[in-house]
């Protein structure tokens, strides 16, 4: 990616809009669903789902490790135990906030 930004590729800069814009959408689920913010439409559903990306991705690399192992190099156990963090602070607000966020 930083290669082909550096020779001047658009889509290294469009990847992380994009990345950047879900990113947002999810903290503002968080946000609205610890009621800093308006209620989000699918509220339950949407936190629900983004704490499954999270874990799931966070959770994917130890089988990928096993698998290929010479793969496993420093972004991508720094990056799963992020993930896997905020999967876990993710599952853990959600659960508690369950019964207020409705139907």
């Amino acid at each position: 990616m930083a290669r082909a930004a550096g020779r001047g590729d658009w889509r290294p800069t469009l990847i992380t809009l994009v990345i950047a814009a879900v990113l947002t959408t999810w903290a503002a689920y968080a946000f609205s669903g610890a009621g800093w913010l308006p209620r989000l439409p699918l509220l339950r559903a949407g936190l629900a789902v983004i704490t499954a990306i999270y874990l799931l991705r966070g959770l994917l690399f130890v089988p990928l490790h096993l698998w290929r192992p010479r793969h496993s190099h420093g972004f991508a156990i720094w990056s799963s135990l992020i993930v896997l963090a905020y999967g876990a602070v993710y599952a853990v607000g959600t659960v508690k906030a369950w019964r207020f966020l409705g139907g």
